[in-house]
C-alpha cells in the first residue's frame, strides 16, 4: 500500500508504532500544503497520550511493578474504573479543524521500558521516525513539503536525534530542509533525576534499562547529542516549553523536567502551567495552555512555508527596470488615518536624490510602543515610493532564526549565483547590488540585540527600521521619529466615522475616552465605531460597556490580559452582549444568523440560498404527513429546526427579517454584506463559534444543515452562485460524523449528510464524497458493497461516488444490486429508471456497451411514454443512450441524430451556462468529431470551454473535459502544437487532483500521447502511452474499448518510430483479435485495426 496515501485514523485504530494520520483527505483532491507531525514520550499510549483527562493505557508489566511506576502515568478514573469521558484529543479535534491545509499525524513507537518485549534505543527509535517520514513522503509533491516537529518529553530526544542523523544520511537531506520549526513540550536535553529511579524500577524487575540510561541527568550522550544539533540548527525555528509544576504522587513529589534541562541554548522558552504529564494534554480552544501553544504552531505554519522554500530552490536572475522585487507581506490598510507629515519626511529623506547615488547608506528610524502604527506608517512609505526602487524587501527581525532566513531568500530573490546559506553571505549580496533598493526591518525590539548586524555594509541602498527600542534610533542617518501613537485628531476622526457621528466639539471628549481606552487599535476602533452607529449605546457610554465586557473576557482567559488582541477579542463581545441582553427580534435573528455562518465558511455565503431553504420547506409542507418514509426525505422534523428569521407559515417569501439581522450583523462589522453575500473576518468567524458552548454547537451544525439540505433541494443558485457554496459545505462538513450523530436522531441527521452529499456530487468534489460515505457506512455498520431496501439512498450516492471515481466496475456491480432490489417498484416508477439509467451509465464507462445500448434503449421506451418531450430526465437518457450508440460504432445514423434533437431542445429550455444544456453540446461536439465533422465539433467546443472557463474551477471535472475534447478535435483538424498545449495543462491538473489509475487521467494522457506523435514528439509519445497500456493492463479487461484503444496507439506510435517488425505487429495482432471478437465486421474501430496491422505485415 502507498504510505502516501491513508485512511483518516480513529481511536479503534491507531496503530501502536508507525504515522497515525487524524486529517482527512484534502477535498479539492489536492496535496497538503504542510505536515505538522507530532512525537509521543516515553512508553506513552499512540492515542490517549495526547488526549485530556484520558484513562491510562493498560501495561503487561506485573502488578507490583505497575503500581511503582505510577510515577509514571498519571491516571485519571472514575469509580467504574473506565477513563474519563471529557475526552478532548487535541491533534485531532483542535489541530484539524484548524489547520485544513495539513496533513496531521501523531507518531508512535514502542518504548514502554515496562514492557519486556521491548528493546531498543534512542537512535534506533531516532532511526525509525526518519525511515517512516521518508516512506510518507515519497512523491514528488510531498519531498519539499514543509514539516512542523513537536515532541513531548523522550519525543522530543527522537526528533533531535533524528534530526542529526538527517544531517549525513543523503536520503533524509530533504526532511532536514523542509522543516519549517519545532516545538519541544517538556524536551529532557540534559536528562531527569526521575530516569535514575525509572532506571532502578526497570532493573529489579529484570526489565531493559537501556532507554532510562539515555535519560540519567546530565548524561555525556545528551549533552553530545545537544552539541551536535546545535552546531546544524542553531538557525531553525525553535520553540521549547517547560512545566511550572510537580508531578505529585501521595507525598512525593517532583519536577520531571526542570527548565534548564528543558531549554536549548539560544531559544526561545515558555512554560505552560502544569507539571510534565499535561504538557502534552489540552482540553479544548480554551485551554490556557493550548492559547500559548498554537499561536507558536500558527506562526511555523505561516511562516515555514517560505524559509523552507528557500532551502530547496533558488530563483533564476532576473533583471528589469522600475520596481523588480516586491517582498512586502501584506496589502495597505484602506483604514489607515493621518501621519502625513511622517511619511512626507520619509519621502523626503529618501528622494531628494536618488538612492543609489548617494554616498551614504541612507537609515530611517521609527521607534515607539507596540501597536502604535510603526509598521503601518512604514507600509504606506514603501508603497508611496515603489516604483523608486528596483526592489523593496521587508525582513521581520523578531526572531533572529527566522530573520537570518528572510536575508537568504532576499539574496535567492536577487538572484545571488554563489551558495547563500549564512546571514553574512546573504548581506553581502545586498551590499553588492548596485540597483537601488529598501530594506525594512520590522520588529527590531530586544533592547539586548545588536541590529547594527542586519545592515548591509557600503554605501548602497536605503533601509526602515521600526522598533520599540528608543536606543535604536542612533542607527539613523537620515532621520528618526519617535512615534507617540496616532494623532488624538486622527484617532477621533477613525472612530466617529465608523460611528457614523459628525464631527463636532460636543462629542470629543468622549470620543478621545474611547480612543485611550482601546489603544488606538484600528480594527477595535472600527468595531466600537459600529456598535455605537447601530444605536446600541451613546458615544459617552461606551467605555463603561467596554470594561464591563473586558472583565468577563479576562476572567474567561486571563491569559489574553496582556495582549492589545485581547482588546479586539472584547469589542466582539461586547457587540454580542448587547444582541443577547436585547428583547428586540432583530437582535434575536442576528445571533441565530452569527451561529449559522459560524458553522460555515468564513467567505461570501450566498443569501440566495435562505430564500431557496424556504422554498424547500414550502415543497415539504405542501406533501402530507406520512408515517414511514425515505431515509434521506427531508421532513417537517427538520423544517422544526431552521432558525425563525426564516418564516416558514408565510405564503410567500418574505426576506424582511434575514435582511435586518444580516444588517445588524453588518452595522456592527460582524459580518461583511455586499452584492455576493454574507462574509466574516477569520478572526471573527473563529470567535463567534468558539463562544458557543459544545451541545449549543451542536444545535448550530444541525440548523445549518437543514439550512443548506432544505435550499438544494430547491437550488436556483446560479454557477457562480455554486462555486461559492463549495466550500461552505466542505467547512460544514469539517466534522467527525460520529460526533454529528450526536447531535440529533438519525431521522434528523442522515438526510442532511445526504443532501450534502449530493451537494459534492453536483459540485464533482469527489474525494470528499467518497469519505463521507465511508464514515458513514462505518457509522451506520453496513456494508459498502451489498445494498439494502433501508438504506437504498446511500447506495444510490455510493453508486455515483464510485463512478465519477473511475470505479466503473464497483459501480457496476453495485448499481445491478440496486436494479434488482427496485424490481419490485412499478416499471415506471422515476427511482427505477433512474437506477437504470445509471447502471445503463456505468455498462458504458466500463466497456459493456452492448448491455448499455439494450438497458437504455428499455428506458427511453417507458419514458417516451410517461415523460413529456423536454423532461430532463427523459433528455437525459437519450443523451446517454447517444453515447452509447457512438461507442458502438453507430454515429451517424443513431449517434448524431439524436445529440442534435436533444441540444435542440435544451436550447429552448435552459439558460446558455446551464451544466446540462453544455453537456449535451460537448456530447454532441464529441459526436460530430466521430463522424467526420470536424469543423463542427471545433466551433462547439470552443464555445463550450469558454463558458465553462466563467462558471467552473480550473480543477473542475466539466471543465477538464471539454478542454479536452477541444485538444482532440484541434489535432484532428492539423492544429497539432494547439492541442498539445491544452493536453499538457489537463494532464497536470489532473496529476494532481486524481489517482494514477483514475480512468480520466489515463484518458488525457493518451490523448496527449497521440497528440505528441501527430506533433511529431514520438518519443515522448511511446513513453506516455507505455504508461497508460502498463496501468489499463492491470486494472482493465482484456476486452475493454479503452485497453484496446491504448495498446492501438501505442503500435502506432511504434510504427512511427520504426519499431515496426515486433513491437507493433504484436500488439495490433492482439487488438484484432479481441475486436473482431466483439465488434461487427463493419465497426470503425475494427476495421482501422484491421486495416493497420494489414499494413505493417505488409512492411514486414
Amino acid at each position: 500500500m502507498d504510505p502516501s496515501t491513508h485512511t483518516t485514523c480513529t481511536k479503534e485504530t491507531v496503530k501502536p508504532s508507525g504515522l497515525n494520520i487524524w486529517s482527512s483527505e484534502s477535498a479539492s483532491g489536492s496535496a497538503p500544503e504542510i505536515d505538522i507531525i507530532l512525537v509521543q514520550g516515553l512508553g506513552a499510549h499512540p492515542f490517549y497520550t495526547w488526549v485530556k483527562k484520558a484513562p491510562a493505557p493498560e501495561v503487561t508489566a506485573p502488578r507490583r511493578l505497575r503500581d511503582k511506576a505510577k510515577v509514571w502515568k498519571r491516571r485519571t478514573r472514575d469509580r467504574n474504573g473506565e477513563g474519563s469521558s471529557a475526552e478532548v484529543m487535541w491533534p485531532r479535534d483542535l489541530l484539524v479543524p484548524r489547520f485544513q491545509n495539513a496533513r496531521i499525524a501523531t507518531y508512535s513507537y514502542k518504548s514502554d521500558w515496562k514492557d519486556r518485549n521491548v528493546k531498543t534505543s534512542l537512535r534506533e527509535c531516532a532511526e525509525q521516525l526518519l525511515n517512516v517520514l521518508f516512506q510518507h513522503r515519497q512523491h514528488e509533491h510531498e519531498r519539499q513539503r514543509p514539516l512542523v516537529l513537536i515532541g513531548h518529553s523522550f519525543g522530543g530526544l527522537v526528533i533531535q536525534q533524528a534530526l542529526v542523523i538527517a544531517v549525513h544520511q543523503k536520503p533524509f537531506a530533504d526532511i532536514r530542509r523542509s522543516v519549517g520549526g519545532i516545538i519541544f513540550l517538556g524536551a529532557p536535553f540534559q536528562g531527569s533525576d526521575v530516569a535514575v529511579y525509572g532506571k532502578w524500577l526497570a532493573q529489579v524487575g529484570g526489565l531493559d534499562p537501556t532507554l532510562l540510561e539515555s535519560l540519567v541527568k546530565d548524561c555525556p550522550s545528551l549533552h553530545a547529542l545537544s552539541r551536535d544539533f546545535w552546531g546544524s540548527y542553531s538557525n531553525w525555528d525553535i520553540v521549547c516549553f517547560y512545566e511550572n509544576k510537580d508531578f505529585v504522587c501521595g507525598p512525593w513529589k517532583t519536577r520531571f523536567v526542570d527548565a534548564q534541562s528543558a531549554s536549548l541554548l539560544g531559544e526561545r522558552m515558555m512554560y505552560l502551567n502544569t507539571d510534565h504529564s499535561g504538557l502534552n494534554k489540552f482540553s479544548g480552544e480554551d485551554d490556557s495552555n493550548y492559547a500559548l501553544l498554537l499561536p507558536e504552531i500558527e506562526r511555523i505554519v505561516r511562516e515555514g512555508p517560505s524559509v523552507v522554500l528557500n532551502r530547496h530552490r533558488r530563483n533564476d536572475q532576473y533583471d528589469s527596470l522600475g520596481n523588480k522585487h516586491w517582498m512586502v507581506p501584506r496589502a495597505l490598510n484602506t483604514l489607515f488615518t493621518g501621519r502625513k507629515d511622517l511619511l512626507g519626511r520619509i519621502q523626503n529623506a529618501f528622494l531628494s536624490d536618488r538612492p543609489s547615488d548617494h554616498h551614504t547608506q541612507r537609515t530611517f528610524v521609527i521607534t515607539g510602543l507596540g501597536g502604535l502604527g510603526k509598521s503601518e506608517v512604514t507600509l504606506h512609505a514603501a508603497n508611496l515610493m515603489r516604483e523608486e526602487f528596483w526592489g523593496i524587501f521587508w525582513v521581520d527581525v523578531d526572531t533572529p532564526s527566522l530573520a537570518e532566513s528572510a536575508f537568504i531568500n532576499v539574496a535567492k530573490k536577487i538572484g545571488s549565483s554563489s551558495s547563500v546559506d549564512k546571514l553574512q553571505d546573504a548581506l553581502q549580496v545586498l551590499a553588492n547590488t548596485k540597483k537601488s533598493w529598501l530594506l525594512i526591518l520590522d520588529n527590531a525590539d530586544d533592547p539586548e540585540f545588536d541590529y547594527q548586524k542586519y545592515l548591509p555594509s557600503g554605501t548602497h541602498g536605503a533601509v526602515i527600521i521600526t522598533s520599540r527600542v528608543s536606543e535604536c534610533s542612533q542607527y539613523n542617518t537620515v532621520g528618526s521619529e519617535a512615534l507617540l501613537g496616532l494623532d488624538i485628531p486622527d484617532a477621533k476622526k477613525l472612530l466617529l466615522k465608523s460611528a457614523k457621528i459628525h464631527e463636532d466639539l460636543l462629542y470629543d471628549s468622549h470620543a478621545e475616552e474611547v480612543v485611550n481606552l482601546l489603544g488606538s487599535h484600528t480594527l477595535a476602533l472600527i468595531q466600537a465605531g459600529a456598535y455605537i452607529a447601530n444605536g446600541h449605546s451613546r458615544l459617552e457610554e461606551y467605555p463603561e460597556v467596554y470594561k464591563r465586557q473586558r472583565k468577563r473576557l479576562l476572567e474567561y482567559k486571563p491569559k489574553q490580559g496582556q495582549s492589545r488582541y485581547c482588546n479586539v477579542y472584547a469589542t466582539f463581545e461586547a457587540s454580542a452582549d448587547i444582541l443577547e441582553r436585547s428583547n428586540d427580534e432583530a437582535a434575536k435573528d442576528a445571533l441565530r444568523l452569527l451561529e449559522v455562518l459560524s458553522m460555515l465558511y468564513s467567505g461570501s455565503l450566498p443569501m440566495q440560498i435562505f430564500e431557496d431553504a424556504w422554498t424547500g420547506c414550502r415543497e415539504i409542507l405542501r406533501t402530507p404527513s406520512v408515517e414511514t418514509r425515505d431515509m434521506d426525505s427531508l421532513s417537517r422534523e427538520h423544517i422544526s429546526r431552521l432558525p425563525e428569521f426564516i418564516s416558514t407559515p408565510a405564503d410567500a417569501w418574505d426576506p424582511y427579517r434575514l435582511i435586518e439581522a444580516s444588517s445588524l450583523l453588518a452595522s456592527l462589522s460582524l459580518v461583511t454584506k455586499d452584492s455576493s453575500g454574507l462574509s466574516m473576518h477569520p478572526l471573527t468567524h473563529a470567535w463567534a463559534k468558539d463562544r458557543q458552548a459544545s451541545d449549543q454547537q451542536g444545535h448550530s451544525w444541525i440548523s445549518t444543515g437543514c439550512i443548506l439540505a432544505l435550499s438544494w433541494s430547491e437550488s436556483t443558485l446560479s454557477q457562480s452562485e455554486e462555486r461559492q457554496l463549495r466550500p461552505q459545505v466542505q467547512s460544514y462538513l469539517d466534522i467527525e460524523v460520529n460526533a454529528a450523530f450526536s447531535f440529533g436522531p438519525e431521522t434528523m441527521v442522515i438526510p442532511i449528510f445526504l443532501q450534502c452529499g449530493w451537494i459534492l456530487d453536483k459540485m464533482r468534489d469527489d474525494s470528499r464524497l467518497g469519505h463521507l460515505l465511508d464514515d458513514l457506512f462505518a457509522k451506520l455498520h453496513i456494508d459498502p458493497k451489498i445494498p439494502s431496501q433501508e438504506y437504498l439512498p446511500i447506495y444510490n450516492l455510493e453508486a455515483r461516488s464510485l463512478y465519477n471515481l473511475g470505479r466503473h466496475e464497483r459501480a457496476v456491480k453495485l448499481l445491478e444490486q440496486i436494479v434488482k432490489i427496485e424490481e419490485t417498484l412499478a416499471e415506471d416508477h422515476p427511482d427505477r429508471l433512474a437506477s437504470q439509467h445509471e447502471l445503463a451509465r456505468a455498462y458504458e464507462a466500463n466497456g459493456q456497451i452492448s448491455e448499455a445500448v439494450k438497458l437504455l434503449e428499455h428506458v427511453i421506451k417507458i419514458e417516451g411514454t410517461s415523460l413529456a418531450e423536454d423532461h430532463p430526465s427523459r433528455l437525459a437518457s437519450q443523451q446517454v443512450l447517444a453515447s452509447a450508440y457512438q461507442a458502438n460504432g453507430q454515429v451517424k445514423e443513431a449517434a448524431v441524430e439524436l445529440l442534435e434533437h436533444v441540444v435542440k431542445i435544451k436550447r429552448t429550455t435552459l439558460a446558455e451556462d446551464h451544466p446540462d444544456r453544455l453537456a449535451s453540446q460537448h456530447a454532441l461536439a464529441y459526436a460530430y468529431q466521430a463522424n467526420g465533422q470536424v469543423k463542427e465539433a471545433v466551433k462547439l467546443l470552443e464555445h463550450v470551454v469558454k463558458i465553462h472557463k466563467i462558471t467552473l474551477a480550473e480543477d473542475h471535472p466539466d471543465r477538464l473535459v471539454s478542454q479536452h475534447e477541444l485538444a482532440i478535435a484541434y489535432k484532428a483538424t492539423g492544429q497539432a502544437p494547439k492541442a498539445v498545449e491544452l493536453l499538457e495543462h489537463v494532464v497536470k491538473i489532473k496529476r494532481t487532483a486524481l489517482e494514477e489509475d483514475h480512468p480520466d487521467r489515463l484518458a488525457s494522457q493518451h490523448a496527449l500521447a497521440s497528440a505528441y506523435q501527430a506533433n511529431g514528439q514520438v518519443k515522448e509519445a511511446i513513453k506516455l502511452l507505455e504508461h497508460v497500456v502498463k496501468i489499463r493492463k492491470i486494472t482493465l479487461a482484456e476486452d475493454h474499448p479503452d485497453r484496446l484503444v491504448s495498446q492501438h496507439e501505442l503500435a502506432r506510435a511504434y510504427k512511427a518510430n520504426g519499431q515496426v517488425p515486433k513491437a507493433a505487429v504484436e500488439l495490433l495482432e492482439h487488438v484484432v483479435k479481441i475486436r473482431r471478437s466483439k465488434l461487427s465486421d463493419n465497426h470503425p474501430d475494427r476495421i482501422v485495426s484491421e486495416e493497420w496491422l494489414a499494413y505493417c505485415l505488409g512492411q514486414v
